[in-house]
């Protein structure tokens, strides 16, 4: 039987349900730096040791990610909130500015983050207009002095 869910009410409902912000990043196919706000980010498995995240279809870099052979996870703090609002947009220049070096395979890793994981992508899912992005992790770093940046009902919490 097929429920009837109006989408902008399940969107407030899961919103009720506070999330941490990363930017995930990777190389492009002439290895220039992309990355994407993704709120959507989670432990699967700490052995092996495997995250998930999921990104929209549609998205601007979304072919780019479902390609890249390694990504990274930045677990943002809660002083980047620009940072955040910055790579969410749909454009081509969001590292304009921003500092960074490079992790495993290239992918970017962003300066005072809360925590970062290197990852390899280890398996795509199809979740409806998202892709569901499986990696495993070969290296993290955390970051106790900096407070994690968190969303909840559409707004950042600090």
């Amino acid at each position: 039987m097929g429920l009837s869910l109006d989408a902008k009410d399940l969107r407030r409902a899961l919103g009720q349900f506070p999330t941490g912000v990363t930017v995930i990043t990777t190389l492009g196919a002439q290895s220039e730096p992309v990355g994407v706000t993704v709120s959507s980010f989670n432990t699967v498995s700490l052995e092996p040791p495997l995250i998930l995240w999921s990104m929209a279809k549609s998205g601007y870099s979304a072919k780019v990610f479902e390609n890249a052979e390694y990504f990274a996870v930045n677990v943002l703090g809660e002083q980047q909130v620009e940072l955040s609002d910055s790579f969410a947009r749909q454009s081509a220049d969001k590292f304009d500015g921003v500092t960074f070096t490079s992790g495993v395979g290239g992918s970017p890793l962003l300066e005072n983050t809360a925590a970062s994981f290197e990852c390899k992508t280890w398996k795509l899912y199809d979740g409806g207009d998202h892709t569901i992005v499986v990696g495993e992790v070969l290296a993290f770093q955390a970051n106790d002095s900096v407070m994690p940046l968190v969303f909840s009902r559409g707004n950042y919490v600090t």
